[in-house]
């Protein structure tokens, strides 16, 4: 099995112009119950080949900028999180970083317009070579459905699809967004699981192939292998226990 180094930072606050807004305790609780099922749901989708270690770190300031999209759509990109990124995930620490943010106020209706609840991109210097996905708050009802953690699992499959497409590993187009174009079918039960199961062991048929990714593909290891699994990059925060990863103030 393939161990994947994930560090989820989590954003609170937000104070941008035109829009303020705090998560309060029970958000916070909602998002990283989510998060904490997303381990095992990829390593039962992938049969076995790819463990998720992961640690959480609680960002002791508001966010403060988002990039734009176009269309007058926002996100938290790799710019507006860099204080975070460069002290707690510089090159070399993490094989994807995630970030859950603060994106609609449900007292009000207040929001940021963005272009999703979950936005990815693959791995790349502006995020420190890491696979980069963000995660907007929702209601606790939206969280379950359809399958806890799929959320994270799918903006986390579209940067890995990119690592092994990059390594001679042919995915089916639009990867993680191509279950419906390949015959796949979204369940109230299942979610997308039928299609991230063979989408994530090379068994997604497109014409006369399979692509996806295969077990030999995940054998060839993250993007930090050959570097073992040491000791933290959290070493020296303060650190809690959390659904076995950890939980940290930064």
């Amino acid at each position: 099995m393939v161990i994947w180094r994930a560090l989820l930072l989590v954003y609170r606050s937000i104070d941008v112009t035109g829009f303020r807004h705090t998560l309060g305790e029970d958000d916070v609780a909602a998002g990283l119950d989510s998060f904490g099922r997303f381990p095992a749901l990829a390593a039962e989708l992938s049969g076995g080949e790819v463990g998720v270690a992961f640690e959480v770190a609680h960002a002791a300031r508001p966010l403060r900028s988002l990039t734009p999209m176009g269309d007058g759509m926002l996100w938290p990109s790799p710019d507006d999180t860099r204080a975070e990124l460069d002290r707690l995930a510089p090159p070399g620490a993490w094989d994807s970083v995630f970030a859950l943010w603060p994106q609609r106020d449900p007292a009000t209706g207040a929001h940021v317009p963005t272009g999703g609840w979950g936005l990815a991109i693959r791995a790349t210097e502006w995020s420190n070579g890491a696979t980069y996905a963000t995660v907007a708050n929702a209601d606790a009802g939206v969280w379950a459905r359809p399958v806890m953690g799929e959320v994270w699992l799918h903006e986390w499959l579209h940067g890995v699809c990119d690592v092994f497409a990059g390594r001679g590993f042919e995915m089916p187009p639009r990867d993680a967004d191509g279950g419906g174009e390949a015959g796949y079918a979204q369940t109230p039960s299942e979610g997308w699981s039928a299609y991230y199961r063979d989408l994530m062991s090379g068994r997604v048929q497109v014409g006369d192939r399979l692509l996806g990714i295969p077990p030999a593909a995940w054998r060839t290891g993250s993007i930090l292998t050959p570097a073992p699994l040491g000791p933290s990059p959290l070493a020296g925060e303060e650190a809690e226990g959390r659904r076995g990863g950890r939980s940290g103030q930064c």
